[in-house]
């Protein structure tokens, strides 16, 4: 295997601002933050606008609306209810 053409792979802390809510993972990315994690020791921080904690598919606050088809508009508009 050739050396030097991999990215470096390291543990960081991702940081979902929005919601408070931190996790430790491995990745190629890397920031010149740093932040001591629960451990004691200290990794860069990779901020992120949407977590498990914040995004409402997770957290249950996701809105499902059915808006039909074709046929169920065009029954809605003319207030016919066949079932």
């Amino acid at each position: 295997m050739r050396e030097q053409i991999h990215p470096k792979f390291q543990t960081v802390i991702f940081f979902d601002a929005s919601a408070n809510y931190k996790f430790l993972s491995a990745s190629t990315k890397s920031s010149n933050e740093t932040m001591e994690w629960e451990d004691g020791n200290t990794y860069p921080v990779i901020r992120v606008d949407t977590s498990s904690a914040s995004h409402p598919f997770f957290t249950g606050r996701q809105r499902n609306n059915d808006v039909g088809g074709r046929v169920d508009r065009f029954n809605k508009k003319y207030n016919l209810n066949n079932k």
